[in-house]
């Protein structure tokens, strides 16, 4: 039998999504890899709740922005206060999709990721 272990996505600036995960989820560090020759760091972000954890992956040479195709997947979090992380969203400015009827929005990292916001019924 299979667990949910984590999810990776790669940045191009490892610092500024941090600071995005950390200031618009409330994600934190739980580990870190990095290359000893520097080519490559591996940041794992956790709920600080759950096993689940999102892995940030930096290439050092990597300069131009990943194709992230259609942009047809994505991550969903709940939030226990949905009104507090609609307010924090909006004032990051990370608010990129709504579905009103469906009770839910999307908010897009420095990347381009985009995250589903829900509220946990």
């Amino acid at each position: 039998m299979a667990r949910f272990l984590h999810t990776n996505i790669n940045v191009l600036d490892l610092e500024k999504s941090i600071a995005f995960y950390e200031e618009a989820l409330g994600l934190s560090e739980v580990r870190r890899k990095e290359a000893p020759d520097g080519s490559f760091c591996i940041v794992f972000l956790g709920d600080g709740t759950t096993d689940y954890l999102l892995e940030l992956t930096w290439l050092r040479d990597r300069k131009e922005p990943y194709n992230l195709g259609d942009n047809e997947w994505h991550v969903a979090f709940y939030v226990d206060d949905p009104k507090a992380a609609r307010e924090t969203h909006e004032k990051m400015g990370c608010i990129c999709y709504e579905n009103k009827k469906m009770d839910l929005y999307f908010i897009k990292d420095p990347d381009g990721y985009w995250m589903e916001i829900l509220a946990r019924k």
